[in-house]
């Protein structure tokens, strides 16, 4: 191995000036946001949304499977936020979200980067078209940290209808004797 790749295997980087014919896994960072309620009997965590099987398993799951399972918590939450928020200018959104140095993920769509953002500083915001965004129209009374946390529960619930039908319905079926 050369000097080279086995610094790139080493720091995660990517391969240099190979031919780009290898490239590597981009890994999946953990939802975790430390704040687990699968400890205390649920079966979706509050904080993360993840279910507790994803949580116990994740350190072995291959970057495939954790993408897949941030996928759905990204489109659940973008599914969410669209109910209560209009992003008018997703440039303007990231730029604030840079300069105000937020972390996101850029590979999530524009109404996730909103939640990042409403997250760390909902209470600071005072015209959120400055930010790129609006609020619907029913909800203009309601302040963005009351949103913010509407749109947690809504997300939070989303995912445990979404684990009680696919994953804690029985499987009928199978149960059937021939």
């Amino acid at each position: 191995m050369t000097e080279a790749l086995r610094n790139n295997a080493v720091t995660g980087s990517a391969f240099g000036s190979l031919s780009g014919a290898l490239s590597p896994v981009e890994r999946v960072r953990t939802p975790c946001i430390g704040v687990c309620s699968t400890g205390i009997g649920d079966s979706v965590c509050r904080g993360c949304k993840r279910f507790s099987h994803e949580i116990i398993d994740w350190n072995a799951y291959n970057e495939a499977e954790k993408r897949i399972v941030d996928s759905r918590l990204a489109d659940f939450l973008s599914t969410c936020m669209q109910q209560k928020f209009v992003v008018e200018d997703p440039d303007l959104l990231r730029w604030q979200l840079d300069v105000q140095q937020v972390r996101f993920n850029p590979k999530h769509d524009p109404y996730c980067w909103l939640f990042s953002l409403l997250k760390a500083g909902a209470t600071q915001i005072k015209d959120p078209a400055k930010y790129g965004f609006r609020i619907q129209g029913a909800r203009q009374s309601d302040t963005l940290v009351e949103l913010r946390e509407q749109v947690d529960k809504a997300w939070w619930e989303l995912s445990v209808a979404h684990y009680e039908r696919y994953l804690a319905t029985p499987d009928l079926f199978n149960d059937r004797q021939s």
